[in-house]
């Protein structure tokens, strides 16, 4: 079965994801580029042999023709484009967020419960990169014993003079709130956050959470660390602790060093990580049996959460509660094993 495909949103993120269908999903079929840009719907398109360019997305995610809408579009339009879309009858991956508040999270969330099937999954891609595969896959194997902390830091090159704090909160840290809560399988019930005094309006901030089940992550975003793109984290359990590694392909041996380089930015680092996701999603609609580790609507809600608390925490300077709603029975699923390390292809 081919999946018939409309991506929304033609810059950055949209592009990858679009290239990633049309080039390395063999059971993706691409049929719709829509952007509010018609020159630069019309070059993608063009360029991936899209079937069809638009740049009105409701037209976009209620043809006949489309099966699956993939919402690369700002992040104010997600709820609303993923609402649509369920009421249209699609299937949908939204880049994170789900959406920018708790309260249009949850719209979601009501459309879909009225649905009645889980139709909306966000693009928590860390999910399925192979270096967090193999610390889950580890931690399920028993080799650490019983999680106690997982560290984390996300560094940037750089950021744009507006960037603030809060967005490092809200815009940066989602992925690390994500992943935290799905290698511990625990929510989050408190958070501080801090930001180093350098004067500067995106300075470092340093969170810690604690989960439902006791255990501690911290999480540092530095979105000007000047030297490169750098995710790392560490897991630690009573009986040892697992490094998440970070690819690195090549050596450089010159002018009496030997060095490894940084990606400028996210996509070198986690192309395995898109490439796997979309290729679980689109094979998820065409066997009907959706890959376990996509994240669902409610994750998406409880990183968003996560966010809006992480946020109030930085400028009241306190612990702030995070309270998680019971789980709509629609999104409780058995307890799934992690698979094993899928090699890069």
């Amino acid at each position: 079965m081919s999946v018939r495909v409309a991506v929304i949103g033609a810059g950055v993120m949209g592009a990858d994801h679009a290239r990633i269908l049309a080039k390395d999903v063999p059971a993706a079929q691409l049929q719709v580029i829509c952007d509010a840009s018609e020159a630069r719907a019309i070059d993608l398109g063009e360029t991936l042999g899209a079937k069809h360019v638009l740049t009105d997305p409701m037209a976009a995610l209620s043809r006949d023709d489309v099966d699956a809408v993939l919402i690369a579009s700002p992040d104010d339009t997600h709820a609303a484009l993923s609402i649509a879309a369920l009421q249209a009858g699609k299937h949908v991956l939204c880049e994170k967020p789900l959406a920018p508040t708790y309260a249009d999270c949850l719209r979601v969330i009501e459309a879909e419960i009225r649905l009645g099937e889980r139709r909306v999954h966000v693009g928590f891609m860390r999910r399925f990169d192979p270096a967090y595969t193999a610390m889950k896959t580890a931690l399920n194997d028993g080799l650490i014993g019983r999680p106690l902390m997982m560290h984390n830091f996300h560094r940037n090159v750089s950021a744009p003079d507006w960037f603030t704090g809060q967005m490092a909160i809200s815009n940066s840290a989602p992925h690390e709130f994500d992943i935290g809560r799905f290698m511990l399988c625990s929510d989050y019930v408190s958070i501080t956050v801090a930001q180093s005094a350098s004067g500067r309006t995106i300075a470092p901030v340093f969170m810690t959470l604690e989960t439902a089940d006791g255990q501690l992550v911290n999480i540092e975003v530095n979105n000007n660390a000047a030297y490169g793109y750098d995710v790392r984290g560490e897991l630690v359990g009573e009986a040892g602790s697992i490094d998440l590694g970070a690819p690195k392909h090549a050596t450089y041996n010159v002018s009496l060093q030997s060095a490894q380089r940084f990606d400028e930015d996210w996509r070198p680092r986690f192309s395995d990580a898109y490439r796997l996701q979309n290729r679980a999603w689109i094979d998820g609609i065409a066997n009907g049996t959706p890959d376990p580790r996509l994240a669902t609507a409610w994750d998406g809600l409880c990183s968003t959460l996560v966010a809006e608390a992480g946020v109030i925490a930085l400028e009241a300077g306190s612990k702030q509660a995070i309270k998680t709603p019971a789980k709509p029975a629609l999104y409780e699923q058995k307890r799934q094993e992690f698979p094993r390390e899928e090699p890069a292809e």
